[in-house]
């Protein structure tokens, strides 16, 4: 491959610039007239605008991005996270025109895209899966009697959901009638499709997923866990390797589990299995997320791989580059979201960034969309870095980070920084014994 297409922005665009210009390999970015100041703009060899500022009119206009792909002669369009990343129409379309997705094939994406479909193919392949509903559910009666069968409170959530969207907790019945149009709704405006299903809420649960690559010889391999429980609104703020206080004989059931799940679809690429881990430690799949993840950099950093450049080489056709016991870890890293966003209730804060001076420490890995100057717009997703922290053991990388948060300055937006600082202080994740309720209790508290 000499010339590659980012179908993404941001920092993940700049990411993956990165690496290709490692591998001395020519990056065509696309992006929309709202973004034409950030950075990746600017670093890509070429770069198009495709569109106005909302997301339909830009980053989700199939025919245009593939339109540029054809007429700059790349060899292979690289749709980074969110966005296009998991749609396996786009991907036919791909494979239409003659170039290469850096990713799992169409009939992966749209078998693991839709979460009832996943939940049944993980069945299949004996890998448990959280109590709930056999497939899509059509109607509060029939919402109401899957819920008096596994018991409240349970997750109503759409079937082609994904990042937070499109799932809602109901404790009763009246919530669950209550919220059934509205994310019946939700899923026909965000992914075209009013399926949606029934599963049991796990209280107290961890979130903790498994990174995995497989190739077209049918190898798989897992890079260690994340554990991914520190979030608001359902969607990830902290994420961290390896998941604290976690026994090695559960570690080592998911590492199985995600592979099992991986093969028994011919996964090919990079992609994660994520699971909920009761109290007792049981394990339960949640969903496979067919791209690279928005917190692969922890693994990067422990493992010392880059997961971009392993993409490509898949991309390719070649094996993955290391056999499972080959593949080490090294220390213990944490990656920390910086939203633009109120710290309290989590807003978005839109806006001129006047000032942008990091922390000084040393083993800090900033992947960030922005500097100072540029705007964050109302139109996307407000992350404006990850900040990833690695050290030889936890307790010394809360420590750089606290230290780190401390000395940045962000002025002209309001981010979440200071939330994170209150987190670093809390006792439950100081000992690594919290799970996805932690910002919940916070709040409350």
């Amino acid at each position: 491959m000499k010339r590659i297409l980012i179908a993404n922005r941001g920092e993940i665009a700049r990411r993956i610039i990165t690496t290709c210009k490692q591998l001395e390999i020519e990056t065509v970015a696309v992006y929309s007239e709202a973004d034409s100041e950030l950075p990746y703009v600017k670093e890509a060899d070429d770069a198009i605008c495709i569109g106005k500022g909302p997301v339909k009119d830009s980053y989700l206009n199939m025919e245009k991005i593939i339109e540029v792909a054809t007429n700059y002669n790349v060899e292979a369009i690289h749709p980074g996270y969110g966005l296009l990343s998991e749609n396996g129409d786009f991907v036919k379309r791909i494979e239409q025109a003659g170039i290469t997705f850096i990713g799992p094939n169409a009939d992966i994406l749209t078998l693991m895209g839709d979460k009832i479909s996943a939940r049944r193919a993980m069945v299949e392949a004996g890998v448990p899966v959280v109590p709930g509903s056999d497939g899509g559910v059509t109607s509060v009666s029939e919402a109401i009697q899957v819920a008096k069968e596994i018991g409240y409170p349970v997750m109503l959530k759409a079937s082609g959901g994904g990042g937070g969207i499109g799932m809602v907790l109901c404790k009763n019945e009246q919530e669950l009638s209550t919220s059934f149009s509205k994310i019946q709704s939700r899923a026909k405006a965000y992914f075209n499709s009013e399926s949606v299903f029934l599963e049991k809420f796990i209280p107290n649960a961890r979130h903790i997923e498994v990174q995995i690559f497989g190739d077209q010889n049918g190898n798989v391999i897992h890079l260690y866990e994340r554990n991914c429980s520190v979030q608001r609104r359902n969607q990830k703020v902290i994420e961290e390797t390896h998941s604290p206080n976690l026994s090695e004989q559960t570690r080592e059931k998911l590492y199985e589990a995600a592979k099992r799940a991986a093969k028994a679809v011919s996964y090919t690429n990079a992609g994660t299995v994520e699971f909920i881990v009761d109290e007792a430690e049981n394990i339960y799949f949640l969903e496979m997320n067919t791209r690279l993840q928005v917190e692969h950099p922890v693994t990067e950093r422990i493992c010392g791989i880059d997961l971009v450049e392993w993409q490509i080489k898949i991309a390719k056709g070649l094996e993955i580059p290391l056999q499972q016991e080959s593949i080490k870890s090294f220390g213990h890293a944490i990656e920390f979201r910086v939203y633009a966003e109120n710290p309290n209730n989590f807003y978005p804060s839109p806006g001129k960034i006047s000032t942008l001076n990091w922390g000084n420490q040393t083993n800090i890995r900033i992947d960030s969309g922005y500097e100072q100057g540029n705007t964050v717009t109302p139109f996307y997703d407000p992350l404006i870095a990850k900040v990833i922290v690695h050290e030889e053991n936890r307790e010394q990388c809360l420590q750089v980070a606290r230290s780190f948060f401390k000395e940045t300055k962000i002025s002209g937006i309001q981010t979440n920084i200071p939330l994170f600082l209150h987190i670093l202080e809390n006792s439950d994740f100081k000992r690594g014994s919290y799970s996805t309720n932690l910002l919940k209790q916070m709040v409350t508290n």
